[in-house]
Protein backbone atom coordinates (compact mmCIF):
# COMPACT_ATOMS: atom_id res chain seq x y z
CA UNK A 1 0.00 0.00 0.00
CA UNK A 2 1.53 3.28 -0.95
CA UNK A 3 2.38 5.53 1.94
CA UNK A 4 0.20 8.46 3.00
CA UNK A 5 2.91 10.94 4.66
CA UNK A 6 1.97 14.23 6.56
CA UNK A 7 4.45 17.21 6.56
CA UNK A 8 4.14 20.06 8.47
CA UNK A 9 6.40 22.91 7.80
CA UNK A 10 6.89 21.81 4.20
CA UNK A 11 6.53 24.99 2.37
CA UNK A 12 10.93 25.24 2.44
CA UNK A 13 13.80 23.82 4.18
CA UNK A 14 13.50 20.42 6.02
CA UNK A 15 10.26 19.65 4.98
CA UNK A 16 10.54 21.34 1.38
CA UNK A 17 13.31 18.85 0.85
CA UNK A 18 11.47 15.76 2.54
CA UNK A 19 8.66 16.08 0.55
CA UNK A 20 10.54 16.18 -2.78
CA UNK A 21 12.13 13.23 -1.68
CA UNK A 22 9.20 10.73 -0.16
CA UNK A 23 7.30 12.40 -3.82
CA UNK A 24 9.76 10.68 -5.99
CA UNK A 25 9.64 7.51 -4.02
CA UNK A 26 6.11 7.51 -4.37
CA UNK A 27 4.37 8.75 -0.95
CA UNK A 28 1.08 10.60 -1.47
CA UNK A 29 1.69 13.63 0.65
CA UNK A 30 0.08 16.24 2.53
CA UNK A 31 2.14 19.31 2.67
CA UNK A 32 1.69 22.17 5.32
CA UNK A 33 2.63 25.56 6.07
CA UNK A 34 1.42 29.08 5.94
CA UNK A 35 2.93 30.44 2.79
CA UNK A 36 0.61 29.64 0.15
CA UNK A 37 2.96 30.56 -3.11
CA UNK A 38 6.09 28.80 -1.27
CA UNK A 39 3.83 25.37 -0.48
CA UNK A 40 1.79 24.75 -3.96
CA UNK A 41 5.21 25.37 -5.45
CA UNK A 42 7.28 22.47 -3.21
CA UNK A 43 3.57 20.31 -3.75
CA UNK A 44 4.31 20.97 -7.62
CA UNK A 45 7.84 19.14 -7.43
CA UNK A 46 6.48 16.67 -5.12
CA UNK A 47 4.48 14.32 -7.15
CA UNK A 48 1.14 14.23 -8.68
CA UNK A 49 -0.78 13.48 -5.47
CA UNK A 50 0.86 16.10 -3.55
CA UNK A 51 -2.05 18.15 -1.66
CA UNK A 52 -0.76 21.80 0.03
CA UNK A 53 -3.20 22.39 3.06
CA UNK A 54 -2.80 25.79 4.41
CA UNK A 55 -2.31 25.78 8.47
CA UNK A 56 -0.97 27.32 11.42
CA UNK A 57 -0.18 24.25 13.15
CA UNK A 58 0.34 26.12 16.43
CA UNK A 59 -3.56 26.10 16.45
CA UNK A 60 -5.25 22.86 17.23
CA UNK A 61 -7.90 23.43 15.68
CA UNK A 62 -6.10 23.65 12.15
CA UNK A 63 -3.85 20.96 12.99
CA UNK A 64 -7.23 19.04 13.32
CA UNK A 65 -8.61 19.88 9.71
CA UNK A 66 -5.60 18.91 8.16
CA UNK A 67 -6.14 15.22 9.79
CA UNK A 68 -9.32 15.69 8.29
CA UNK A 69 -8.57 16.67 5.13
CA UNK A 70 -5.90 14.06 4.98
CA UNK A 71 -8.13 11.07 5.67
CA UNK A 72 -10.90 12.66 3.23
CA UNK A 73 -8.54 12.67 0.34
CA UNK A 74 -6.83 9.74 0.75
CA UNK A 75 -8.10 7.47 3.62
CA UNK A 76 -5.53 6.79 6.02
CA UNK A 77 -2.29 8.37 7.26
CA UNK A 78 0.79 6.62 7.99
CA UNK A 79 3.70 8.83 9.19
CA UNK A 80 3.27 12.29 10.39
CA UNK A 81 6.24 14.56 10.21
CA UNK A 82 6.22 17.44 12.73
CA UNK A 83 8.95 20.07 11.30
CA UNK A 84 7.85 23.11 12.37
CA UNK A 85 9.81 25.00 14.72
CA UNK A 86 11.57 28.57 15.11
CA UNK A 87 14.71 29.57 16.85
CA UNK A 88 15.79 32.21 19.04
CA UNK A 89 19.06 34.76 19.41
CA UNK A 90 18.64 35.54 23.28
CA UNK A 91 20.81 35.33 25.68
CA UNK A 92 19.00 33.41 29.03
CA UNK A 93 19.53 36.57 31.26
CA UNK A 94 17.03 38.69 28.86
CA UNK A 95 14.24 36.10 28.07
CA UNK A 96 10.95 37.79 28.31
CA UNK A 97 7.54 35.59 29.29
CA UNK A 98 6.72 36.27 25.36
CA UNK A 99 10.34 34.53 24.26
CA UNK A 100 9.41 31.62 26.27
CA UNK A 101 6.33 31.06 25.37
CA UNK A 102 6.38 31.51 21.54
CA UNK A 103 9.37 28.68 21.48
CA UNK A 104 6.82 26.41 23.20
CA UNK A 105 3.97 27.33 21.20
CA UNK A 106 6.10 26.53 17.92
CA UNK A 107 8.56 24.16 18.55
CA UNK A 108 6.59 22.04 21.23
CA UNK A 109 2.59 22.55 20.95
CA UNK A 110 2.93 22.23 17.13
CA UNK A 111 3.83 18.90 17.76
CA UNK A 112 1.80 18.18 20.99
CA UNK A 113 -0.85 19.03 18.77
CA UNK A 114 -0.15 16.61 15.61
CA UNK A 115 0.95 14.23 18.10
CA UNK A 116 -2.55 13.92 19.63
CA UNK A 117 -4.84 14.66 16.72
CA UNK A 118 -3.30 11.98 14.71
CA UNK A 119 -3.55 9.43 17.35
CA UNK A 120 -6.76 8.15 17.06
CA UNK A 121 -6.33 7.24 13.82
CA UNK A 122 -3.40 5.31 14.40
CA UNK A 123 -4.92 3.75 17.35
CA UNK A 124 -7.62 2.77 15.06
CA UNK A 125 -5.40 1.22 12.92
CA UNK A 126 -3.18 -0.44 14.90
CA UNK A 127 -0.16 1.03 13.14
CA UNK A 128 0.95 4.80 12.48
CA UNK A 129 4.42 6.82 12.77
CA UNK A 130 5.24 10.45 13.90
CA UNK A 131 8.31 11.33 13.32
CA UNK A 132 9.53 14.84 15.29
CA UNK A 133 12.26 17.12 14.08
CA UNK A 134 14.38 17.59 16.75
CA UNK A 135 18.53 19.37 17.54
CA UNK A 136 21.53 18.81 18.24
CA UNK A 137 20.59 21.86 20.60
CA UNK A 138 17.86 19.57 22.47
CA UNK A 139 20.91 16.99 23.36
CA UNK A 140 23.22 19.65 24.02
CA UNK A 141 22.81 23.44 25.18
CA UNK A 142 25.70 24.22 24.46
CA UNK A 143 24.78 28.21 22.84
CA UNK A 144 23.27 30.42 25.32
CA UNK A 145 21.80 32.86 22.61
CA UNK A 146 19.51 29.36 21.86
CA UNK A 147 18.96 28.68 25.26
CA UNK A 148 14.62 28.73 24.84
CA UNK A 149 15.15 27.20 21.42
CA UNK A 150 17.26 24.29 23.30
CA UNK A 151 14.85 24.00 26.20
CA UNK A 152 11.86 23.55 23.92
CA UNK A 153 13.51 20.68 22.16
CA UNK A 154 14.67 19.04 25.43
CA UNK A 155 10.77 19.69 25.70
CA UNK A 156 9.67 18.37 22.41
CA UNK A 157 12.36 15.08 23.04
CA UNK A 158 10.84 14.03 26.45
CA UNK A 159 7.18 14.40 24.83
CA UNK A 160 8.42 12.28 21.92
CA UNK A 161 9.62 9.28 24.21
CA UNK A 162 6.86 9.34 26.42
CA UNK A 163 4.69 9.14 24.06
CA UNK A 164 6.12 6.19 22.61
CA UNK A 165 5.98 4.51 26.41
CA UNK A 166 2.51 5.23 26.91
CA UNK A 167 1.20 4.25 23.73
CA UNK A 168 3.93 1.15 22.57
CA UNK A 169 2.62 -1.58 25.56
CA UNK A 170 -0.66 -2.24 23.26
CA UNK A 171 0.11 -0.81 20.21
CA UNK A 172 3.26 -1.90 19.00
CA UNK A 173 2.98 -0.88 15.55
CA UNK A 174 3.01 2.63 16.20
CA UNK A 175 6.30 4.49 16.71
CA UNK A 176 7.33 7.56 17.72
CA UNK A 177 10.84 8.72 16.33
CA UNK A 178 12.66 11.58 16.85
CA UNK A 179 15.54 13.12 14.08
CA UNK A 180 18.22 15.31 15.18
CA UNK A 181 19.85 17.44 12.86
CA UNK A 182 22.41 19.67 13.69
CA UNK A 183 23.39 22.74 11.61
CA UNK A 184 21.04 22.63 8.67
CA UNK A 185 21.73 25.39 6.10
CA UNK A 186 18.08 26.80 5.58
CA UNK A 187 16.55 30.00 6.76
CA UNK A 188 16.51 29.02 10.40
CA UNK A 189 19.43 31.59 11.38
CA UNK A 190 17.94 34.42 9.60
CA UNK A 191 14.23 33.59 10.41
CA UNK A 192 14.55 33.38 14.50
CA UNK A 193 12.68 35.71 17.23
CA UNK A 194 15.26 38.41 17.67
CA UNK A 195 17.33 37.35 14.08
CA UNK A 196 20.73 36.83 14.55
CA UNK A 197 23.40 35.63 11.94
CA UNK A 198 22.32 33.64 8.54
CA UNK A 199 23.21 29.97 9.89
CA UNK A 200 24.02 29.62 6.10
CA UNK A 201 27.14 31.23 6.33
CA UNK A 202 28.43 28.70 8.89
CA UNK A 203 31.03 26.17 8.23
CA UNK A 204 30.02 22.33 8.84
CA UNK A 205 26.99 22.25 8.01
CA UNK A 206 24.41 20.05 6.46
CA UNK A 207 21.67 20.15 3.31
CA UNK A 208 18.49 19.87 4.17
CA UNK A 209 18.27 17.20 1.67
CA UNK A 210 20.92 15.58 4.07
CA UNK A 211 18.42 15.64 6.60
CA UNK A 212 15.23 14.59 4.19
CA UNK A 213 17.23 11.70 3.55
CA UNK A 214 17.68 10.62 6.90
CA UNK A 215 13.65 10.98 7.40
CA UNK A 216 13.23 8.89 4.71
CA UNK A 217 15.61 6.32 6.23
CA UNK A 218 13.81 6.64 9.36
CA UNK A 219 10.09 5.68 7.54
CA UNK A 220 11.99 2.96 6.56
CA UNK A 221 13.30 0.81 9.33
CA UNK A 222 11.10 3.01 11.83
CA UNK A 223 13.50 2.85 14.72
CA UNK A 224 12.84 5.60 17.69
CA UNK A 225 16.04 7.36 17.41
CA UNK A 226 18.19 8.95 14.91
CA UNK A 227 21.13 11.61 14.42
CA UNK A 228 21.92 13.34 10.80
CA UNK A 229 25.42 12.70 11.39
CA UNK A 230 27.53 9.37 12.59
CA UNK A 231 29.17 11.44 14.50
CA UNK A 232 26.38 12.78 16.90
CA UNK A 233 25.52 10.34 18.93
CA UNK A 234 29.25 10.07 20.41
CA UNK A 235 29.34 13.87 20.76
CA UNK A 236 26.38 13.44 23.10
CA UNK A 237 27.97 10.92 25.14
CA UNK A 238 31.17 13.09 25.16
CA UNK A 239 29.32 16.14 26.45
CA UNK A 240 27.94 14.11 29.44
CA UNK A 241 30.64 12.47 30.44
CA UNK A 242 31.72 14.56 32.83
CA UNK A 243 28.34 14.08 35.38
CA UNK A 244 28.27 12.29 38.25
Amino acid sequence: MTQVTVITGASSGIGAATARLLGAQGHRLVLVARRQVELDAVAAESGAEAVAVIADVTRRDDVRRVVQTALERFGHIDVWVNNVGRGITRLPSQLTDDDIDQMIQVNVKSALYGMQEVLPHFLARGRGQVINVSSMLGRIPHNPLRSAYSGAKHFLNALTDNFRREVQPAHPGIQFTTVTPGLVYTEFGSSTLHPGPDSRTFPGGQSPEDVAAVIATAIATRLPHYYTRPESRQAVLDSHAGEP
